[in-house]
């Protein structure tokens, strides 16, 4: 894993990050800003709209995806996490502690209701 962990650190208090995936139906790259959370060298998003968003759809067609934390941009792979498993716990905690304290609102009914995904960094930043 060349990923380096201090860039991660550094990055993990952005307040978004840009996923780009490749379209199911046309091939072409579909850039969302959504919120994320860092844990070693992957990233945890929650899917709101949960395997009917476009861009879950997208990750489950091809997995390789790209990603932009602040002016950092990196390669990896998209999975869908096992709802029985710890790691999807650990998603929806992680999301969630990091953006309930600036959010007005209550963040509980949506970390329930929503689909966590893990993006596996695959390398440095690109650019």
């Amino acid at each position: 894993m060349m990923v380096v962990m201090d860039d991660l650190r550094t990055l993990a208090t952005e307040p978004f990050c840009y996923l780009t995936t490749t379209g199911r139906s046309s091939g072409c790259p579909h850039t969302i800003e959504i919120w994320f959370a860092l844990h070693n060298a992957t990233v945890y998003l929650l899917s709101g709209g949960g395997q009917r968003s476009d861009w879950v759809k997208n990750l489950q067609q091809e997995p390789a995806v790209q990603i932009r934390v602040g002016t950092r941009r990196f390669a990896g792979r998209a999975r869908v996490i096992d709802g029985r498993s710890q790691e999807d716990e650990l998603a929806r905690r992680l999301v969630t502690e990091k953006y309930q304290p600036g959010y007005a609102g209550d963040l509980r009914s949506w970390r329930d209701a929503s689909l966590p995904v893990a993006i596996d960094l695959e390398h440095g930043p690109t650019a």
